[in-house]
């Protein structure tokens, strides 16, 4: 496929469509009688966050669908640029792949295939890894940032919060009583490694829209913690440590910022 960049470019653009429409359709129709939400809430897990964090799917999806356009042409200058182009074909097909993964993660989810679709999420994690490491130390303008760098760098931290949530979700599927330890002291400690996970990250690249994206998921995790309609301040250790957790993501994207400044 590499030897016709437009076959490649086109098929990118169909797996972003059926990604995007079996996403929609899981909630509209919904798919096996149920949405997705409604899968996450019969596995109690302590580490989902509220619902309306979940809004951040439609700013991922709109932002991709901005890259989809970038790729086949639109918003460019007329100059071809070789560099550029060698880039997308780069990245085609880990974004095609991700994109056929994501979609049957779906199906599995609302089959309650947990397994199935941990594995699943795992395949869209590793995909991101590849292009996150495509994109590493690229030197990208203001559009380059927002219609190549942004898609990805969001999508990825979603998908390393949600793979995380999704391993949380199959131990509770299969009735893992984490070695005696309660569940809040589990989620307790897979908060502070989510955590340490994206400062990593965060530190590493000096990726601040990723380490966005964590603190947006840790508030949400906390925000559902303290609702009245949610846990109602249930669980006293997660509403101590999630704090914590998002002090200190906030403080290593404070880092970056000033070693950045710094630097320029």
């Amino acid at each position: 496929m590499k030897n016709n960049p437009l076959l490649l470019k086109i098929i990118v653009l169909f797996t972003y469509l059926l990604m995007v429409t079996v996403n929609a359709l899981a909630n509209i129709l919904p798919i096996a009688g149920v949405t997705t939400e409604e899968i996450s809430d019969f596995y109690p897990d302590l580490f989902a966050p509220i619902g309306f964090t979940f809004a951040i799917w439609g700013v991922i999806y709109l932002l991709l669908g901005g890259y989809i356009l970038y790729q086949i042409g639109l918003f460019q200058t007329k100059k071809k640029n070789r560099k550029r182009e060698e880039l997308f074909q780069s990245i085609a097909p880990y974004f095609i792949y991700s994109s056929l993964a994501n979609t049957l993660w779906i199906f599995a989810w609302h089959d309650k295939l947990i397994l199935l679709s941990l594995l699943l999420m795992l395949i869209i994690l590793y995909c991101l890894i590849k292009i996150a490491n495509i994109l590493r130390n690229k030197k990208f303008d203001f559009k380059e940032k927002l219609l190549i760098f942004a898609p990805f760098t969001i999508y990825f931290g979603w998908i390393t919060v949600a793979t995380i949530a999704n391993i949380t979700t199959f131990l509770v599927s299969i009735r893992w009583y984490g070695f005696g330890l309660a569940e809040d002291q589990w989620t307790a400690i897979v908060l502070i490694i989510g955590a340490i996970i994206g400062i990593v990250k965060i530190v590493k690249d000096s990726d601040i829209l990723y380490g966005l994206v964590f603190l947006w998921a840790y508030l949400g995790i906390f925000i559902k913690h303290i609702s009245p309609s949610e846990f109602d301040s249930e669980y006293g250790l997660i509403i101590t440590t999630a704090p914590i957790t998002i002090v200190m993501l906030i403080v290593s994207k404070i880092y970056v910022f000033l070693k950045n400044k710094d630097i320029h």
